[in-house]
């Protein structure tokens, strides 16, 4: 689902009170969450293809103790930036900075970091198809050579952030201390695969596709896409109690103003998608699903939204319970935006505090 699909995620913890070069160490002490790069250099994916010149993006908010026991890394959803996590870090929020120094990744291919839309040798389709744990590799070299760090405090995630949480834990087992995948999954299921792949289809279905090589804006196409997107965002339920019929028109219109049209970022949309309809934990380490959940040596909560239909909570669930780790169940008909519509943040920042005090329990809307 994109940015624009998601963006009422940015609520998600709303009840809260409070709302570099490869070998160049970078200044840990400049936290101000501003913009920044990390250049990596080529880069070699799971496939074998290689990334030209891969530029990761990221911010980086609070201060790294002198034991640097307090890093938590906090990748991006589908079609997110870095910016849009802002509103969760800070004094007293999700994320407090007084206690922890927090990096915020661009995952690869959402338009700041390396990506087909902003790629001058590998523009668009010449972009080679990336993984989630192609992206946890780039945001562990991140983490290792540019900040010098051999450990986290935490990885946490939402939705493909969460996926890459799971990914974390297992291809890093001994880096971090917590994991926690928020409406993230260790596997796409076929649901999930059905929904991508029509998103997919969708965009490339457009007009102007051109065989991978718009010509002119994408209107038609991606519109499609965004639709397929958002009667899946939530429920049916929702959807009829947030839109009246008699304002379904203008709801369609804004919705089709809201999808992007042009290549590059359809391009990233698509090769994002494609990573996650690839998303598979156990088989990409050849083992059966309950091995590769006992791979994990840090502590694990897993948040799920039982009405979710972007991301099946099956395998997570089935996941948790496997290594016994805590589950958050969110009863809402918000779906896969349940993070809007029920406070999450208390319970997360009570597990990042103090783990062992969070027990299995479902949150419901007020």
């Amino acid at each position: 689902m994109s940015i624009r699909s998601l963006v009422t995620i940015l609520l998600c913890f709303s009840a809260w009170p409070y709302q570099a070069t490869l070998g160049q160490p970078t200044k840990l002490q400049t936290n101000n969450g501003e913009q920044q790069f990390a250049s990596l250099g080529n880069f070699t994916l799971q496939n074998g293809a290689v990334l030209h010149d891969l530029r990761l993006g990221y911010r980086t908010l609070g201060r790294l103790n002198a034991g640097k026991s307090n890093a938590i890394l906090w990748p991006t959803w589908l079609g997110a930036r870095s910016e849009d996590l802002l509103p969760f870090i800070g004094p007293g929020s999700v994320v407090d900075t007084n206690k922890y120094f927090v990096i915020l990744v661009d995952s690869l291919g959402n338009g700041v970091s390396s990506s087909p839309s902003n790629s001058a040798s590998q523009p668009l389709m010449k972009f080679p198809k990336f993984t989630i744990r192609d992206m946890v590799e780039s945001e562990h070299q991140l983490a290792t050579k540019i900040f010098q760090l051999s450990h986290l405090h935490a990885v946490m995630g939402l939705s493909m952030g969460g996926m890459q949480a799971f990914e974390w834990a297992i291809a890093f087992p001994e880096f971090m201390d917590l994991a926690i995948p928020m409406n993230g999954s260790p596997q796409s299921t076929s649901s999930d695969k059905l929904l991508w792949t029509s998103e997919i289809d969708a965009t490339e279905l457009d007009p102007a596709w051109n065989n991978g090589n718009p010509k002119g804006p994408l209107t038609r196409g991606i519109a499609l896409a965004a639709e397929i997107g958002e009667m899946n965002a939530t429920s049916p339920t929702y959807v009829t109690g947030h839109t009246n019929t008699a304002d379904f028109e203008s709801f369609l219109v804004a919705l089709r103003k809201s999808a992007i049209n042009d290549a590059g970022g359809a391009w990233d949309q698509i090769r994002q998608r494609e990573a996650i309809l690839a998303l598979d934990i156990p088989g990409e380490f050849h083992i059966p699903f309950e091995q590769a959940a006992k791979r994990i040596r840090s502590k694990m909560l897993v948040i799920v939204s039982t009405q979710d239909h972007v991301v099946n909570a099956d395998p997570a669930i089935r996941f948790a319970n496997a290594i016994a780790a805590p589950i958050v169940y969110l009863d809402s008909p918000c779906g896969h935006r349940s993070f809007s519509c029920i406070s999450v943040g208390p319970t997360v920042a009570q597990f990042l505090a103090n783990p062992s005090s969070v027990r299995t329990q479902t949150l419901r809307e007020p």
